[in-house]
Order: structure tokens, then sequence, then C-alpha cells
């Protein structure tokens, strides 16, 4: 009997979980995973979307609920898909990361996932996580207070908008993709940037198509601000009108009014719109902002979407445009990002780390490394090809076992866990021209190891190794505060004395300014789950993992983006040995549930 019981307890799990699915519809999603046919700028193509949609559709939960999402892949190519923010507490296992924490969907196959929603607020997205796929496979996830609670940390707004800036290319992204990876160099620039899939009226073909938000003179809407571009930081304004952000990466702020938003690729903002205006038509607009010089490898055009207000009016026959700060205006997209401060009130109180017992100083480099495409004639540096770095330490993904596979089956050999916690060279990181020797990082495939619940304090140090450029910075199953970040080198007695600590932002995502630094901190309270530092170092073509046996790495493989990886494994939270697993019916046979449904007896409940 004792045997019976034991060997049916899985089952019942799986039928309490069934049945909890067919009583809460709302909980459960269907992402399927296909080609659609699109036009934009004057040519027709397909892409990759989900149930068809570009973007893809919208995710709302309650705060602190747990939903579900079957993932069909009827593509081409394996996928994964990530939920960007969402921290996935002891649940890393659905989180998105392929050969990470979980297996990618092959073509023809499905995978349920499991999204575990615990303190998140406001805002966050998905998307895929796997090649350039991003690019047009996302969606927005809206996280509403749950019914019964305080509600919102401001008045509630009459309607909320979601607002997804994206990008656009004529070429197929996998053909960029496939050409950068041949290349070594730099992707080519989108042709166009996107507000909710459309370009706008400065485009060409794109007039008739131009998103358009109508509003209600006198009410205030909350839009739901998304930067689902592949690397490009971007600013937003709306012509004549005031926003005030209340929201960032999942977590409410302090009520910050601006006439214009500096926005993180990967981040989302939470923004109040008055629609206080004289009624008529005025222009929403986006457009780029970035240090790379080559203007060739930059998209520099404006996206539009028009503001309209009910009402009987004579529509101007040309709305007016926004202000939006220059293309490479770095006082402008900084003091914006340095202006953002969390609520830190009794209601949504914070906890800074301060005492901290796991610092690391890293520098976040662009690098080279020798051409190895059929030719020998890559597009880099003096024929290189281009790479990134986290403390000289550039990733090598395992040419024969998955990360994952070795971390669970606790393969020896299959990665390190001597990530260094200081750069192996001093040098003046920001200076102009420094030598070429500094590079050429190392690889490897090394990890850094944390202790569970440690205080852990992160400084990014941006250099100026091939060209200075910001880096995007994101966690997966974490958020952070960040505390602090400057310009030039670091300073260490000087520059901690003017952090934070009081009251910053909560974030998934920190950007490394040009010629500059960051500093993060976290509690490593969230066991099993893996890091993604994802650093974008804009538009350079690789990847770069970061290990944590609750430890943290960078790498280089020549894939998809510039992403670094971190799993973070926390020491005695782990079985010594594999567990094996139950065989359990597929997701789908409702006859095995219904038969365990009938034979069930008083014993067994």
């Amino acid at each position: 009997m004792l045997r019976l019981r034991n060997g049916t307890f899985c089952l019942k799990i799986f039928c309490f979980q069934l049945l909890f699915s067919l009583r809460s519809a709302s909980n459960d999603y269907l992402f399927v995973v296909k080609e659609a046919s699109y036009t934009r700028l004057c040519s027709t193509k397909n892409i990759l979307t989900v149930n068809g949609q570009f973007p893809g559709p919208t995710i709302r939960v309650f705060t602190g609920d747990t939903i579900f999402v079957e993932v069909s892949n009827e593509g081409k190519e394996n996928i994964t898909i990530h939920w960007h923010g969402v921290r996935q507490p002891r649940y890393p296992w659905s989180d998105g990361p392929a050969y990470i924490t979980q297996c990618p969907i092959k073509p023809g196959a499905s995978f349920r996932q499991k999204i575990i929603f615990s303190e998140e607020e406001g805002t966050l997205w998905w998307h895929a996580h796997s090649d350039w796929s991003r690019a047009t496979v996302h969606g927005a996830i809206i996280i509403q207070p749950r019914p019964g609670t305080a509600g919102y940390p401001f008045p509630e707004p009459n309607a909320e908008v979601p607002i997804i800036l994206g990008e656009w290319w004529k070429q197929g992204v996998t053909e960029v993709r496939n050409e950068l990876l041949r290349t070594g160099g730099l992707p080519a620039a989108s042709d166009a940037f996107t507000i909710n899939g459309q370009p706008g009226d400065l485009y060409p073909c794109s007039s008739s198509e131009t998103f358009t938000l109508t509003v209600d003179e006198g009410k205030t809407y909350l839009l739901r601000i998304i930067n689902a571009a592949m690397d490009e930081m971007l600013f937003f304004s709306i012509a004549n009108h005031d926003l005030t952000v209340v929201g960032t990466d999942g977590a409410y702020t302090n009520p910050l009014t601006t006439s214009y938003i500096t926005i993180s690729p990967g981040q989302t903002l939470d923004v109040l719109l008055q629609a206080n205006q004289n009624p008529n038509l005025y222009y929403m607009a986006s457009s780029v902002y970035s240090t790379v010089v080559n203007l060739d490898f930059i998209n520099n055009t404006t996206a539009t979407a028009v503001l309209q207000y009910n009402g009987n009016y004579a529509p101007i026959s040309s709305p007016p445009l926004p202000y939006l700060p220059s293309r490479n205006d770095t006082n402008s997209a900084f003091q914006f990002i340095g202006s953002l401060r969390s609520l830190a009130n009794e209601d949504h109180p914070i906890d800074v780390p301060l005492d901290i017992t796991s610092s690391i100083f890293s520098t976040v480099s662009l690098n080279t490394l020798p051409c190895e495409n059929d030719n020998n004639s890559c597009e880099g540096p003096n024929g290189t090809r281009l790479a990134a770095s986290l403390n000289n330490q550039s990733f090598v993904e395992p040419s024969s076992i998955a990360i994952l596979e070795a971390y669970y089956d606790r393969i020896n050999g299959v990665y390190g866990e001597n990530f260094p916690d200081f750069p192996p060279y001093l040098f003046n990181f920001t200076a102009d021209d420094l030598p070429m020797i500094l590079q050429i990082p190392e690889q490897g495939t090394e990890v850094k190891v944390l202790d569970y619940d440690s205080a852990v304090e992160i400084n990014f140090q941006g250099t100026n190794l091939v060209a200075g450029t910001s880096h995007p910075i994101h966690l997966h199953g974490y958020s952070f505060f960040v505390v602090g970040f400057g310009f030039g080198n670091f300073d260490e007695e000087k520059d901690p004395l003017n952090y934070n600590l009081i009251d910053p932002p909560l974030r998934t995502i920190v950007d490394v300014p040009i010629s500059g630094w960051a500093t993060v901190r976290f509690r490593a309270s969230n066991p099993g789950q893996i890091i993604d530092v994802l650093i974008k170092a804009n538009q350079i073509p690789n990847k770069y993992y970061m290990a944590a046996k609750a430890h943290s790495s960078a790498t280089d493989v020549y894939d998809d983006s510039t992403t670094t990886t971190a799993i973070v494994q926390y020491e005695g939270l782990y079985p010594s040995s594999k567990i094996p697993l139950p065989n359990l019916p597929s997701y789908d046979d409702t006859k095995a549930s219904v038969n365990f449904l009938q034979n069930l007896t008083t014993s067994d409940t």
C-alpha cells in the first residue's frame, strides 16, 4: 500500500494540475510559434511570430500568480521563450536559456512552461531566447495588483496600453545573423524602428498603418512601454505632453515627470499620460541613443505613432513632432536614468544589501579574436572577429556536453570555477588608443561561486578596448539595485561615498555608460536560478555565458547576440546524486487522468 501511494503521488499532482488548469482557463496560454507574412517598408516577407501576431499576445496576471504556457514550435529552428524579469523563485527550468536551464523546443515539438510570479509589479515582457528570433517573437506581460490589496501606488488610470518599441529589417533576421557570424563584424543596422510593430509616417509605404492611440480629454492612461529592440537604447516622447514615470522593470518607482524617457534594450517603463491638451493629433516618436561613430552601422531614423483625441475638431494636417535628444546625447540619456528612484515606503519597502559579503569588480570589454571563416577574411579590426569579455574572460560553450547536463549530472571538467573577482591587468580602462595586445581575451568556461544568501556587489567597469560603447546588462532570476554609476575609471575610495543606499531603483537591466561604470547590489537568495548577464555590447556579435555555482563569468561563443549567462548553483542545497524522474502520462493523456480519478478511494485521498 505504501509503495502504491508513493507511486500514485505524482499522478495525483498531475491530475490536480490538469483540473486546476481547466478551472482557471485564464492561467493557461497557448503560444504557437510559426511563420506569418507581414508587409513593412513596401515589401512583404515571412517572419517568426507567436500565434501569427507581431508583436505577440499580451499576458495579463495578478501579483503572485502562477501560469502555464504551452509553447508549440511550428517553426523551422529550435526555440525557447524567456519571461524577462520574472524571478521564477526556485524554478529556473522554464526560464528560457537553451542548454542552460532547459532544452530548446525542437521544430514540431511542444513544451509546457510554468511561470511563477512572486513580487513583480507593473510591466515585464516575454521574448524568444534563441538566435535572433527575439526581433519578432516578443510581447508584453502586465502584472496588475491582486484584488483586495492596496492597488496601484498612484491614482488608478482610466485605461492602460502596451507600447512596444522594436525594429524591422527588410532582410530576414536569420540572414542578418548568419552574415554577422560569417564576417565577424557588426550586424547590418535595422531599416526602421517600430512602435507596436509599425514604423510610422516618416517611412515609405507606412502612413496608413501607423499605430494610433485614441484618448479622451481629461483622462489618464498608463502606458506600459517596452524596449524590444535588439541592442539599442531608445528615446521616446509625445508632443506637447509630459510623461510621469511610475515604474520600471517590474517595480514601482517614485513618480518622475519628464518630457522624454530613455529606455534600455530589454527595459520596461510604466508611464502615466494625462490627456490634457487641446483635442487634436499629436505625434509620439522614438529614436536611437548610440555612441557608435560609424553611421553605417546605426539606424538613425525615427519611428512615429499618433496620439488622437476623440471629439469634434478639424485635425491638423501636420501634427507636431516631440522633442527628442540627439542621437549621441549621453548627458540627456543618463540624466534620465540617474533620476529614477524606488518608492521605498511602508507599502513598498526595499532591502538594499549593506554588509557586502561577495564583491566583484568586472571589466566589460569589446575584444578581438582570430578570424575563423572560410576565407579568413573577417571584418573586425585588422581582419579579426569581434568578441566581448568580462574580466578578460570570453566564454567558450562546451563542445559535447551541455552546461545544464553537466550541472544536473555533476559531470566534472565541463566548466571551471575560477572566474576572477578582478581583472588580470590594471590599466587606464577609459583611455583612448589602448595597446592592441589588451584586445585579446582569454577563452574558457569559467564560473564564479557565490554562497547562498550572500550580499553581492558587482562593479561593472566599461573599457575603451576596440571601441568604447555602452553595455546593457541583465540578470535572470533576480532584480538588483543600481546603487551608482559614473564616467571615467571607478574610484574605489571616492565613488562608493556617493552610492544611493536609500532609494536606488530596482532593475533587471543596467546600462554601463560609455567610458564609465555602474554598480549593482543584490542578495543571492534564489537557489538554482540561472543568472543571465546579457552583455549586449551594442551590436557586437557573440554570446557570453556566465556560470555561477552560485558564480558568474563571461563568454564568447560566436552565436546569436552578445549575451552573458551565469548559472547559479548554491552549495549544500542539492542532492548528492541525480534524482530519478517518475514515469508520467503525457500532458494531454485524458484517459489516464480519468482512469485515476475513477479509481480514487477514501484511503487514497
